[in-house]
This record gives structure tokens, C-alpha cells and sequence, in this order.
């Protein structure tokens, strides 16, 4: 296929006898959108630590970014432990949130998330049983 043959797909999309899927392009926006939201969890990580990478060798770049990959899945991670949490509690308190509008929840929101430096009592975070308490706004 050359520089500026259009793709294969792009003339199926154009072709009117070709008709995608309502619900697959549904699935496949909503797929998108989860996957918007995790690269925006990303960014806005990286831009917390001013968005520079500061190592000047290759190898400490790598290190900078399998950092970055770790703190996002610390915070996925969080954030669906939770969601699992406010789910089960406002089923408990008879509020009906069905399998069907959970699955539109991503864990890659992070507007909950503040960025500053943040310090933990190690030793009382490993001797907890159970979770921390769900924050129940006013």
C-alpha cells in the first residue's frame, strides 16, 4: 500500500453498504474513553513532578518512567478497591447501582487525587484490618 493509498478501512467506513454496529461502536467509544482517562491519569502524574524527565542517561530515563507506570497502578489499584467500596455501601444502604452502570466506572479517574507529598505511619498501615473508611460527603 503506498504513501497516500487510503486504508482498507477507511473505504469500508466510507462505503454506504457498510453499516458498523451500534453496540459495537458503543463498547468500542466507551473502551476509548476508559483508555482517555487512564493516559490522562498519566499526565496529570507527570505534570505533578513538572513534567520534565530529569535523568540525563538512558537507563535513569527508564527508571523515571517504569516509576510513573508504578504510581499509576498504586492509584488504579486504590481507586478500584474503593469503587468496590462505595458500590457495596450504597447497595447496603438500598440504593440500586446495577452490574450494568458499574461497568461504566473507570479506576482511572482521578479527580479524588491530590498531589503533594504525603507521609504514612508504615507500621499502623500494615496492622489495619480492612480497609479505611469510606469519606461520606456532607
Amino acid at each position: 500500500m503506498g504513501r497516500n493509498a487510503p486504508h482498507h478501512l477507511v473505504g469500508a467506513l466510507r462505503d454506504p453498504g457498510v453499516r458498523p454496529d451500534v453496540e459495537l461502536r458503543r463498547r468500542v467509544r466507551r473502551q476509548l474513553n476508559k483508555g482517555e482517562s487512564l493516559h490522562a491519569l498519566r499526565r496529570d502524574l507527570f505534570v505533578a513532578h513538572k513534567g520534565n524527565v530529569r535523568r540525563r542517561h538512558l537507563d535513569d530515563q527508564i527508571d523515571q518512567a517504569l516509576c510513573l507506570t508504578l504510581v499509576t497502578n498504586a492509584c488504579v489499584l486504590w481507586t478500584t478497591t474503593y469503587l468496590g467500596d462505595a458500590i457495596i455501601a450504597l447497595r447496603a444502604d438500598g440504593i440500586e447501582v446495577t452490574d450494568e452502570i458499574a461497568a461504566h466506572l473507570t479506576p482511572a479517574q482521578h479527580d479524588h487525587l491530590f498531589y503533594a507529598a504525603y507521609s504514612f505511619d508504615i507500621d499502623a498501615e500494615l496492622h489495619r484490618d480492612g480497609h479505611r473508611p469510606l469519606r461520606i460527603p456532607a
